[in-house]
């Protein structure tokens, strides 16, 4: 029986580092573009393949290297970005059953436009005829993002969920998903263990503007899940359990992050493992901390990620401040 098995999109990203280009903010300082000239021809930096990322595969790499017995249930095409995907999730030690390989179809393939240590990513997700396969009772099941032509299938995963009750849930939505609306999935909802989203998103959830993170907290918690978790960047997560809210500050980066693709599906991730593996809340945040930390410093979500001994190494060294506070 596997210990995580992760449900959703698996991607190719091509990383375009960008040297000219510029980026303006609102006067909030919240709503920022990148901006480049139009009808031009533009110099880039580097280009640099990642295969095998998006937020469910980078969770199960994740859960593999701390030690779980992990696999990923996935859609490919039957092309060489495909393949590369399965051989890299293989050489990660995460099993590759319940991926999918669709004949005549493409993977997905984005493009990451990296400029400073942020990144914008176009997306394309393409359609596969999905099905839910035979995967057991696994202690845990971790749904994160799918493509638009996913509805009827997250109604599957549901239905899965209810005949499946000692299975526990993590859930990360993804676009499509915050999009999809919280009425279409509350049965989803309903079944979460721990629930991971940001401050915007969980506000677009909740279709509520400017709610203070510990009212969020609360909101969002009456919609089923027993667990949530709200990050907000560098000022760290928060979490509530129903009965105490906590607040986790990043762990202190070693040096400027490098860029920052997968450091929340690191954090998400890392917390569910350590979970897994017995550890309570508040060190499992602590875990998702460091693991995001390291992540960040490398290109790519998967390169950074580190083992169960790594991050307790980690944690022997941490400074005070570091220790995960309670609230309430």
């Amino acid at each position: 029986m596997h210990d995580f098995i992760a449900i959703g999109d698996i991607v190719t990203d091509a990383f375009i580092k960008l040297k000219d280009a510029s980026v303006h903010c609102d006067i909030n300082n919240e709503k920022c573009e990148i901006c480049m000239a139009f009808a031009d021809k533009i110099p880039y930096e580097s280009v640099e393949e990642v295969s095998a990322v998006g937020n469910a595969s980078n969770a199960s790499v994740a859960a593999a290297k701390l030690g779980l017995k992990s696999a990923l249930v996935s859609n490919l095409g039957d092309d060489s970005n495909g393949h590369e995907c399965l051989e890299t999730l293989r050489v990660a030690g995460v099993d590759t059953q319940y991926v999918t390989v669709h004949a005549g179809k493409k993977s997905n393939y984005h493009y990451v436009l990296w400029y400073e240590n942020e990144r914008t990513i176009l997306i394309k997700h393409e359609t596969y005829d999905r099905k839910l396969p035979d995967i057991d009772s696994p202690k845990w099941l971790y749904f994160s993002s799918l493509g638009p032509d996913t509805e009827a299938y997250h109604s599957k995963i549901a239905e899965y969920l209810k005949s499946h009750a000692e299975v526990s849930l993590a859930f990360q939505p993804g676009t499509f998903q915050l999009k999809l609306g919280r009425e279409k999935l509350m049965e989803i909802y309903k079944r979460t263990k721990i629930f991971f989203c940001n401050i915007e998103e969980g506000e677009k959830i909740l279709g509520i503007d400017t709610l203070g993170v510990q009212e969020l907290l609360k909101r969002l918690r009456e919609l089923g899940p027993e667990i949530v978790v709200i990050t907000e960047g560098p000022k760290g997560a928060y979490a509530y359990d129903g009965s105490k809210i906590y607040h986790q500050l990043p762990y202190p980066d070693p040096r400027p992050a490098l860029e920052r693709t997968g450091a929340g599906d690191a954090f998400s991730a890392t917390i569910v493992a350590a979970l897994a593996l017995g550890k309570d809340l508040p060190e499992s945040l602590q875990w998702g901390a460091i693991n995001a930390s390291s992540v960040v410093q490398y290109v790519g979500a998967q390169k950074g990620l580190l083992s169960r001994p790594q991050i307790e190494e980690y944690l022997k060294t941490a400074p005070p401040e570091f220790e995960t506070k309670v609230l309430n």
